[in-house]
């Protein structure tokens, strides 16, 4: 692996290059990318590619990447511009994609934005709150779990995320009268540490799920997109999302191992598929 650093006037970006240079005639690099996780989520899934260049970064502001511009936010459009600044700065374009959760987001604006970054994009479980019949609902959920953690931190907002991220089914009057959920029941910490900076649980990502695709600009894209769903994520949030976001692009979602993170090892205590994940990822790119 090598570990490089774009420097930019906003943002010092790091990503790192993994696995043997491409070769002409070869399978394009395949481009890595989260959010708000950084590259280490990727690490089981890079293991399970180990004949492929594969690249991932950390976002401005997350793990390695440090901002310079003043703000805390994290925007689809403005971290589509960072990825298509690595993929230019390597000079290696186009490039498949592989992006997971917020990633997608971003990923599907850069389709829109710079369509010819990119041969092939797997969308996985773009978190789309909009998309949604019960977007106000859903929207409502979402503000749940931030006001949770506002008001008693990081154990109580996560343990309102996961709740919603659990709940099967529209968000209706039955989610809301249920009472604040337990941290403890979730393994999370009952005490407030007084840190509010958590790019999750506070309303600095709203811009990734509140993101509105650019249908037109993304069907028009060179770019073949495919929008993947967790076989476990029936029913869900990210699962309905994803649904919903095949339907708007006029197709329907490519099913993967495993749930939302089917791709991570043990080594986050939410363990996947990984391997069965990568044979599934190689099946979907056309790749041997």
């Amino acid at each position: 692996m090598t570990t490089l650093t774009l420097v930019t006037p906003e943002a010092d970006l790091v990503y790192d290059v993994h696995g043997p240079a491409p070769e002409p005639g070869g399978p394009a690099p395949l481009f890595l990318i989260g959010q708000p996780m950084d590259a280490s989520g990727f690490t089981a899934l890079v293991s399970n590619l180990p004949d492929r260049t594969v690249i991932t970064y950390d976002p401005r502001g997350l793990g390695r990447s440090a901002r310079k511009d003043g703000r805390v936010d994290q925007v689809p459009e403005v971290q589509a511009g960072d990825v298509h600044a690595i993929i230019q700065a390597l000079g290696v374009g186009p490039v498949e994609m592989f992006a997971s959760s917020g990633g997608a987001v971003t990923a599907l604006a850069l389709v829109a934005a710079y369509p010819d970054d990119l041969t092939t994009l797997v969308a996985h479980e773009p978190p789309l709150v909009f998309l949604l019949p019960d977007a106000e609902g859903a929207d409502r959920a979402r503000a749940a779990f931030r006001d949770a953690y506002l008001a008693k931190g990081w154990g109580a907002g996560m343990a309102s995320f996961m709740a919603m991220t659990q709940w099967q089914g529209e968000f209706t009057e039955e989610y809301f009268a249920q009472p604040a959920p337990d941290p403890a029941a979730f393994g999370m910490p009952v005490e407030d540490n007084g840190s509010r900076d958590d790019p999750l649980l506070s309303d600095r990502s709203w811009a990734v799920s509140g993101y509105r695709p650019d249908t037109a600009a993304i069907l028009a894209a060179p770019t073949r997109v495919v929008i993947a769903v967790g076989e476990e994520s029936t029913g869900v949030f990210t699962g309905r999302t994803s649904l919903a976001a095949a339907a708007l692009l006029g197709q329907e979602a490519t099913v993967f191992p495993s749930h939302h993170g089917g791709f991570l090892g043990g080594e986050f205590g939410y363990a996947g598929q990984p391997e069965a994940f990568a044979r599934r990822l190689r099946e979907v790119l056309g790749a041997p």
